[in-house]
């Protein structure tokens, strides 16, 4: 006894030691938090020092981290056949830094999507992608069906889209992911997805407007419009507009609508500052392709700044986001040319698991947050010299023409 008082292993009432009716657990990836049973609270700081900690290593040999109905994660022992809401790793957690830091102080340009969203519980929660069979948009949609979303891969190939599904099953056999057909060069596609959708009678609570043409020759849709424009800009608007009322009934809700820097060199005015038509869905004649790009771009920004005006009084916020360069994308698939510049780029650039992580951070940052700042992101601002109200015009009478 003398040697354990020495070496203070008598004194139960250690730091660690935690006070009545609390009680210590753990999200999916490791996290430490801590429920007051007397209050019915949790936080994740330690109730006595303050700290807070996660898990150190893999579970023991034979256990495995299940969900139940309620969300809670608990633990199944296949060897004694028992089953426990204690994390068997709890006896080998860190510590964290109790402060947490700043966004723009915890992640960097080598920032994964896995890692801006550690910490973070989407149990419960529905996110669909559009464009998720390859590229940023998998790597977004695999994040958050890894952190128990409800994901639904909304694509036109679905071959391909199935494929990315059994991928991320392959990663965990437990996430709950799904593909389901949509064609932005197609509106009734569109429109069909949204019907099936709703048919599911599940809420709405991140839609990432992710999907997009990039470098195409000049094409007119079945819908009798410019393909990059329908593709990359009015397909999402008509899409959103489709699920609006879903988005609303779920809030919070938020909507992430895909943009990029390359907007800025570009306009959808004419000389008097008024919209000019024929420069959102041009004639052949007109036609090119990078600047049909960066216009449908700019569009997809004025629209989630509109959206965000309407709707954020109703619990739905919009975001417009820059994802970072493309080079590990398959968007520059359409001419050899970009492929060739895209390959030699890519030893300096990131990877795609950092880009998903910009997507990720927007959509996991809460709704009060819209202005927040994170790595590879571009929070966009209204543009005041550009008519975002006629151009909201514009576009539903573009769809309302289309479907007739």
């Amino acid at each position: 006894m003398a040697a354990l008082r020495y070496s203070g292993l008598d004194d139960t009432d250690s730091e660690d030691e935690l006070p009545p009716c609390w009680e210590q657990r753990t999200t999916k990836d490791g996290w430490v938090y801590y429920a007051n049973h007397t209050e019915e609270k949790t936080q994740w700081e330690h109730p006595k020092t303050g700290k807070r900690k996660r898990i150190a290593g893999d579970l023991p040999y034979g256990w495995e981290q299940e969900t139940d109905e309620n969300g809670q994660v608990f633990f199944v022992d296949h060897i004694n056949k028992r089953t426990t809401y204690l994390d068997p790793r709890l006896a080998f957690t860190v510590d964290e830094n109790p402060t947490r830091p700043t966004t723009r102080q915890r992640y960097d340009a080598s920032t994964t999507a896995m890692e801006i969203l550690q910490g973070r519980d989407f149990t419960g929660k529905v996110v669909v992608v559009t464009g998720a069979n390859s590229g940023i948009g998998f790597e977004t949609a695999k994040s958050f069906a890894l952190h128990g979303a409800h994901v639904i891969l909304a694509c036109r190939n679905m071959t391909r889209a199935n494929e990315a599904v059994s991928r991320i099953l392959g990663e965990w056999r437990k996430a709950k992911v799904e593909a389901m057909t949509l064609d932005l060069a197609l509106l009734r596609s569109v429109q069909h997805f949204a019907q099936a959708f709703k048919a599911k009678n599940v809420s709405l609570h991140v839609l990432v407007c992710n999907a997009a043409a990039f470098a195409l020759p000049w094409s007119l849709t079945k819908d009798g419009l410019e393909t990059t424009f329908q593709v990359n800009h009015l397909g999402h608007f008509f899409l959103v507009q489709l699920l609006q009322d879903v988005l609303c009934c779920s809030a919070p809700a938020r909507v992430v609508v895909v943009s990029s820097e390359s907007h800025r060199f570009t306009d959808i005015n004419d000389s008097s500052g008024k919209l000019d038509f024929s420069r959102l869905s041009p004639s052949k004649s007109d036609y090119w392709a990078m600047l049909a790009y960066n216009r449908s771009k700019l569009c997809n920004i004025l629209f989630s700044n509109e959206l965000h005006r309407r709707l954020s009084p109703r619990g739905v916020t919009s975001n417009a986001v820059h994802p970072g360069n493309m080079m590990y994308s398959s968007i520059h698939r359409n001419w050899w040319v970009y492929t060739l510049l895209f390959t030699l780029a890519r030893p300096f650039t990131k990877s795609m698991v950092q880009h998903g992580c910009s997507r990720s951070a927007g959509i996991s940052l809460p709704s009060g947050d819209s202005g927040a700042q994170a790595p590879s992101i571009s929070w966009f601002h209204y543009l005041p010299h550009l008519a975002s109200e006629a151009a909201l015009v514009v576009r539903i009478k573009l769809v309302e023409e289309a479907r007739t």
